[in-house]
């Protein structure tokens, strides 16, 4: 199979190969889970004893229809809601962002503070963060609005906002719920190539989509309508490797406490 061109590092302070990297071992970065399962009180299970392992390198696609729990399974991996069975094992994530569906900003700040905070964050002095943070709202086709207040961005263009402040907070694993339902498709193939960018400079990427291209453009892909069907007792239809290859989980916003911005999660 042929390796894809390298790419310019989108992320600001990150180095990496332009090919996913291979497995890092033990000391490396990594999100393992073994026999997860989860249920909310009063509720069956929603899934019970998946396996998967998560590596940088990876765009990972969480994929099934409607309250089927992708955004519990986001939460799960932040480490904001624990599973009701199994475990999940992290090594070397010391900094995870979470992109949500509905993004949150200051209505009266500009797009390009939003974008420099995390680099000001950081330690850079003004003008290196306006720089860095240039160029990744260039990255995701904000170029023309990053003077316009908050409250004048539509709901795409405030996604995508947000997308180029978690990418200035260098996250080792970067959670995004639904990035490309309400761009066009123009706009969301620059999106998946861009978060495809960012996971091969280093970082997992784990996205909740429903959409068929943002699916194609994954890595691989964690179907939890296959999971479902598996840990009900349904036959597997063989995609992704049934419960041992899929990711499942339930529930449809963030655990208590999650930050409201977008950012990296503390």
């Amino acid at each position: 199979m042929t390796e894809p061109p390298a790419t310019p590092d989108p992320v600001p302070g990150r180095t990496g190969p332009a090919a996913p990297p291979a497995d890092p071992g033990p000391a490396g970065v990594s999100v393992r889970a073994r026999g997860l399962g989860h249920r909310f009180s009063g509720t069956a299970d929603l899934f019970t004893g998946l396996d998967f392992d998560l590596l940088p390198g990876e765009v990972v696609g969480v994929c099934g229809p409607s309250g089927c729990g992708k955004s519990t399974l986001l939460s799960i991996l932040a480490g904001w809601l624990p599973p009701h069975t199994g475990t999940l094992e992290t090594t070397g994530i010391e900094r995870t962002g979470w992109v949500f569906q509905n993004p949150f900003g200051v209505p009266g700040r500009t797009a390009l503070d939003h974008v420099v905070l995390p680099l000001l964050a950081k330690g850079l002095d003004r003008a290196g963060a306006e720089t860095l943070a240039g160029t990744a709202m260039a990255d995701f086709r904000l170029e023309a609005v990053r003077d316009r207040p908050f409250r004048e961005l539509s709901g795409g263009e405030a996604q995508r906002l947000m997308l180029a402040r978690a990418v200035c907070s260098a996250p080792d694993l970067l959670l995004v719920d639904e990035p490309t339902a309400q761009l066009d498709l123009r706009t969301a193939g620059t999106v998946n190539r861009t978060l495809g960018a960012i996971a091969r400079a280093g970082t997992i990427v784990v996205i909740a989509t429903h959409d068929p291209h943002t699916r194609e453009a994954c890595t691989r892909v964690l179907d939890l309508a296959v999971a479902a069907g598996a840990s009900s007792g349904g036959e597997d239809d063989g995609e992704d490797g049934g419960a041992a290859g899929a990711a499942a989980a339930g529930g449809r916003t963030p655990a208590p406490g999650a930050p409201p911005d977008g950012g990296a999660a503390p």
